[in-house]
């Protein structure tokens, strides 16, 4: 199991990108969150098996929502696991 914290940046917020990260999450297995930052950035916290989350990634950088459009995703890979028992959405 590891931790993948990301930021993705560009048109993510107002455009139904939480909750098509929510479906992707959940058809991976993987739990977490994911919330609107006042920046206009999203930031999704994840955790799983190694291979479903850079699965994960790819998706999010492909961006799972047909209206969205990610320019840029900072992400890193941790050891800290925070436990999470599902995925929602929140912020």
């Amino acid at each position: 199991m590891k931790h993948l914290s990301m930021q993705v940046y560009g048109l993510v917020q107002g455009v139904g990108f939480r909750y098509s990260v929510l479906q992707v999450a959940v058809e991976l297995d993987i739990t977490g969150t994911v919330q609107n930052e006042m920046d206009g950035s999203v930031t999704i916290e994840a955790e799983g098996e190694e291979m479903k989350l850079y699965t994960f990634l790819q998706k999010i950088r492909e961006s799972p929502s047909p209206f969205a459009r990610v320019k840029t995703v900072d992400y890193d890979f941790s050891d800290n696991l925070k436990n999470y028992k599902k995925f929602s959405v929140t912020g």
